[in-house]
């Protein structure tokens, strides 16, 4: 895995962690008892989206070293992956 691999590996990593780490202990307008004129009962009535990211960062980086140890460790490598014999095994990567 080579400088670029690795920074779109966390990147991704990273935005998936976030999305799901959006939605933890979101509460609703509607489950705070004060839901603003205009907006659906079902916004959030607090986000902080800095802690949501801190803590993203802190489970993307664990699982991209977990991601990254596997993909370096050279145990596991595309021709393992091939169920459905789409390519050649020990064919040249491009």
């Amino acid at each position: 895995m080579n400088i670029t691999g690795a920074i779109v590996l966390y990147a991704v990593v990273w935005f998936l962690t976030f999305y799901i780490v959006l939605q933890w202990r979101t509460r609703t307008q509607e489950e705070a008892g004060e839901v603003v004129p205009g907006t659906p009962a079902s916004a959030p009535a607090r986000e902080d989206v800095g802690r949501s990211a801190k803590i993203a960062t802190i489970w993307a980086t664990l699982i991209w070293a977990g991601l990254a140890a596997v993909i370096l460790s050279g145990r596991f490598s595309v021709d393992d992956m091939n169920i459905f014999g789409l390519r050649a095994p020990g064919a040249a990567s491009e």
